[in-house]
């Protein structure tokens, strides 16, 4: 069964290895293939929007799954899951269900499993944030 992706004007896709831009207007595709990894553009991590620790995993994970041979990436891949744990063990949940989904060959899974740990360290920025504005009200007070 295809898969159908409407794009719309000047989005950009990943199928395979290939970037596709769409023109100026709508455009619908039927994909046909097995184990062809495809990513809509707002699934789409870049080096430069790789601004966080959980970030930076999920590009790894992303070009993973984009990789005709994901192993290439796994040494970064662990490298920045250890920094991670060591900062932060309560994300160990999470890293597990990415891991298992890798280990498994699920890559787009743990693609989706990585957003969960962007938002559990946006989260934890946002705690953190607040938490220090309170001290701040608090010695001014």
């Amino acid at each position: 069964m295809a898969l159908k992706v409407e794009l719309k004007p000047h989005e950009r896709i990943i199928v395979g290895s290939c970037v596709i831009t769409n023109t100026d207007q709508r455009a619908r595709l039927l994909i046909d293939g097995e184990n062809v990894p495809i990513l809509r553009e707002k699934d789409i991590m870049t080096p430069e929007t790789a601004d966080t620790a959980a970030k930076l995993v999920y590009l790894a994970v992303q070009l993973m799954y984009i990789s005709p041979d994901p192993q290439n990436n796994h040494g970064t891949y662990f490298n920045l899951v250890r920094e991670i744990v060591t900062a932060v063990p309560s994300a160990w949940p999470i890293i597990e269900e990415i891991n298992n989904n890798i280990l498994s060959g699920d890559l787009y899974r743990a693609l989706k499993e990585a957003r969960k740990l962007i938002a559990y360290e946006k989260q934890l920025r946002d705690l953190h944030e607040a938490s220090q504005k309170l001290r701040d009200v608090d010695t001014a007070a």
